[in-house]
């Protein structure tokens, strides 16, 4: 069973900086593509960031510069690193892992940048 688990959502103040973490089970890590997505109330979900099995990244416009993705093959984990947050990434984030074979996504984690 394959499971998607996020993590280090919460409240950060505008220029604030979170870090969300997403660890994967039940599935052979290493063959998927991960993703961080979100999606604000009322809006559609769009990606946020992307990386492929070898590493290469990209980026929603509204987040290059201030957002870095990563991952950890060894611990089945991808990371998402939000620096210079702003009122408009408040969103629930998503975890994505797609391959040939199929696509998974995780529970969500909110995250919420306010004064």
């Amino acid at each position: 069973q394959v499971q998607l688990v996020e993590s280090g959502g919460g409240l950060v103040q505008p220029g604030g900086s979170l870090r969300l973490s997403c660890a994967a089970s039940g599935l052979t890590f290493g063959r998927y593509a991960m993703g961080w997505y979100r999606q604000a109330p009322g809006k559609q979900r769009e990606l946020v960031a992307d990386i492929t099995r070898g590493g290469s990244t990209d980026y929603a416009d509204s987040v290059k510069g201030r957002f870095t993705i990563s991952r950890d093959n060894a611990k089945a984990t991808v990371a998402l690193q939000m620096n210079s947050l702003k009122a408009e990434d408040t969103a629930v984030y998503y975890c994505k892992a797609r391959a040939y074979d199929g696509i998974y996504w995780g529970q969500g984690t909110q995250v919420t940048v306010s004064s």
